[in-house]
């Protein structure tokens, strides 16, 4: 069985819970703040289904039609996909995988830049954090006034944690720069 893909686990994740439409799982996933760590759209989502459906991870339950709506059609989670679900899970959670992300890339190559430019950059890469961690703080007392369990928000506070952990390297880095700790040889054109 090979390993799910953020979007396709998300998908059969939210079918865990009961069956429903690509919109409605669309709309849920919008609603739960999920397309902030799945990169999801509406048409990625559809063609997600299509090959959970061609996999046979999902099955047609039925069809749905509210007013002068289009006909939905409702999926169900099947057993390969509960299967599939459990796998891909036990592989995300226990092995490490290097995602590449970019801005190490960056940092790597901050030497390039002056000294007080990257300091500038970075101070501006905090402000822009600080603002996502006030989100997120404001997302986790709502969800806190709801009554939504922990379990269900474990990747929310996995993503505050990192990003707190950022802001101290952040900082402490920044400090370097402008105090001029870090010894920093300037780029000559």
């Amino acid at each position: 069985m090979s390993r799910l893909t953020p979007l396709a686990l998300s998908t059969l994740a939210l079918l865990t819970e009961r069956p429903m439409h690509p919109y409605e799982m669309y709309q849920l996933m919008l609603l739960r703040r999920e397309d902030r760590v799945v990169k999801v759209s509406a048409g990625s989502l559809y063609r997600a289904v299509e090959r959970l459906a061609a996999d046979g991870y999902i099955a047609e339950t039925g069809v749905e039609r509210e007013g002068n709506r289009p006909e939905r059609t409702v999926y169900a989670i099947t057993a390969a996909g509960r299967e599939a679900v459990r796998s891909t899970l036990e592989q995300m959670l226990g092995e490490f995988v290097n995602e590449f992300p970019e801005f190490p890339v960056a940092v790597g190559e901050a030497h390039n830049l002056p000294p007080d430019r990257v300091a500038e950059l970075l101070a501006e890469r905090v402000a822009r954090i600080r603002e996502f961690t006030a989100l997120i703080d404001a997302g986790l007392a709502h969800i806190a006034e709801k009554g939504v369990a922990r379990h269900y928000v474990l990747n929310v506070h996995y993503t505050r944690a990192m990003l707190m952990a950022e802001l101290d390297w952040l900082e402490h880095t920044i400090d370097e720069l402008r105090s001029g700790r870090l010894h920093w040889t300037a780029p000559t054109d």
